[in-house]
């Protein structure tokens, strides 16, 4: 017994078989408490407890405890196992420590898993290189020639696919752009829906467009997406040298004010280059928006431009200024609105037809109208403003009046947009008091016609929880 302390295999034997089960408790314990918090270290700790320890105690004692021969192959074979475990514990452990915790937008944190995969396989197989050349006497040197004159020949032949990897590869480390942000390259704008090793994948609305990763890591692109923030739509428009500039500019923005897509917290852009040019940036929140709203916007603005007697492109040409469709107008609506001849003749002297595109703001809320417009044809509606959104309450149908508040001298609290393309006989102000003084009928129509939109806004807002006042407050 005094030899085999003496000669130390026995103090390993005690060693192993105190410490490997001690360890063991302590690892378990330690794995769960690892567990239960969800921590990234569980898997190498598992691996640890599970695979290395195990394999280090049986080389330990058939190593230093029995004093195997070192060339006896079931030694090497345990240790080659025992040195694979610690080296994939050891790879395992500098991933956790190393990308685990990547801070959002580092270099670790952007550096693709490939990438990762890659490196590991590398030392995977370097490691192993050299246990095997230290274990089992191996000369892995040829062995790596081999394999570099392997690669190289491999890599001349797959060059142009290779280098589409490679490329795909770098995009996916830098991330100038992630998916769902918009690009425009080379002529391609859409939607990022798709980005592989080898292409990117971009929605242009009409078809998926396939992008490969050489042509745009060779050129350069535009990520719309980015800085955060609004997009700006841009428009360029042209109206004569005869157009007021600063008349105009106002009038853009009137109209690009009144999109629904605009960012309401951001303002128009509107710069004149000369000439009648003029462009236009209009905030949206992506360039999704971007082409309804400049579609919608363009629409608005010709009938805008025509009202105001601009020409845009060149043609200020209104198709309502035409006598008969003004003397057609009256004649209609002069039965319904109980109008005799000397009242019709009046409204063709001082009234106008103008034509509004769907959805167009009509009437605007918190103004006093100077006018009384006349539904000629079309439809529109009226609506409450409430928290940004509109409560819908009545319309406003041929031959009825919108802008009563015009005869109070109130503020408007309902906004009247067009809910199609809509015609109107624009009133001055003074022709609708001669027409009143001259026809109390009128004035009682639109008397109770008022009180009716006031009755009809009033349960609009009961049936949301609010009152009038409440709606005047605001």
């Amino acid at each position: 017994m005094a030899a085999a302390f003496q000669d130390g295999w026995a103090w390993w034997v005690i060693g192993l078989a105190v410490g490997v089960p001690v360890l063991l408790v302590g690892l378990t314990e330690l794995l769960g408490v690892l567990r239960r918090r969800r921590h990234a270290l569980a898997g190498p700790v598992a691996l640890l407890r599970n695979a290395v320890l195990p394999a280090g105690a049986l080389f330990a004692l058939l190593a230093f405890a029995i004093r195997s021969p070192a060339d006896q192959v079931w030694v090497r074979v345990v240790a080659t196992v025992f040195g694979f475990l610690l080296i994939l514990l050891v790879l395992s452990s500098f991933n956790v420590v190393l990308f685990s915790n990547a801070a959002e937008g580092s270099w670790r944190k952007r550096i693709p898993s490939i990438f990762v995969e890659i490196a590991r396989l590398v030392l995977v197989v370097v490691g192993l290189a050299i246990l095997f050349s230290w274990v089992w006497d191996a000369d892995v040197g040829g062995l790596f020639a081999a394999l570099g004159v392997g690669s190289i020949v491999i890599g001349l032949a797959l060059q142009n696919a290779v280098g589409g990897v490679i490329s795909g590869l770098l995009l996916l480390f830098e991330q100038p752009f992630k998916i769902g942000d918009w690009l425009d390259a080379a002529g391609v704008k859409g939607r990022v829906v798709e980005v592989n090793w080898r292409a990117v994948h971009i929605d242009t609305g009409s078809g998926i467009q396939i992008v490969p990763n050489s042509s745009l890591s060779g050129a350069s692109f535009t990520n719309l997406s980015e800085p955060d923030g609004p997009y700006q739509a841009t428009a360029s428009v042209a109206f004569t040298t005869d157009d007021p500039p600063h008349e105009v500019m106002a009038l853009l923005v009137e109209v690009a004010e009144a999109l629904p897509d605009r960012i309401r917290d951001a303002r128009v852009g509107v710069e004149y280059a000369g000439k009648g040019a003029f462009s236009v940036s209009i905030p949206v929140a992506s360039p999704a928006d971007a082409g309804r709203a400049l579609s919608l916007y363009l629409s608005w603005l010709w009938y805008a431009a025509r009202r105001r007697g601009f020409a845009l492109d060149g043609d200020g040409s209104d198709p309502l200024a035409e006598p008969a469709l003004l003397e057609a107008a009256v004649e209609d609506l002069g039965p319904r609105l109980h109008l005799r001849e000397h009242d019709r003749e009046l409204l063709r002297e001082s009234s106008r037809l103008e034509r509004y595109g769907a959805g167009e703001v009509v009437i605007p809320t918190g103004v006093v109208p100077d006018r009384v417009l006349l539904v000629a044809e079309g439809r529109a509606t009226l609506a409450l403003d409430v928290d940004g959104g509109w409560i819908e309450f009545a319309s406003a149908e041929p031959g009825e009046v919108v802008g009563h508040t015009a005869l109070t001298r109130e503020r408007t609290q309902a906004v009247v947009t067009a809910a199609e393309v809509l015609t109107v006989l624009a009133v001055p102000l003074a022709t609708v008091d001669a027409l009143v003084r001259s026809n109390p009928r009128l004035a009682v129509d639109i008397g109770e016609s008022l009180e009716l939109l006031r009755t009809r806004a009033t349960e609009a807002l009961a049936a949301v929880g609010l009152t009038r006042r409440s709606l005047t407050d605001r």
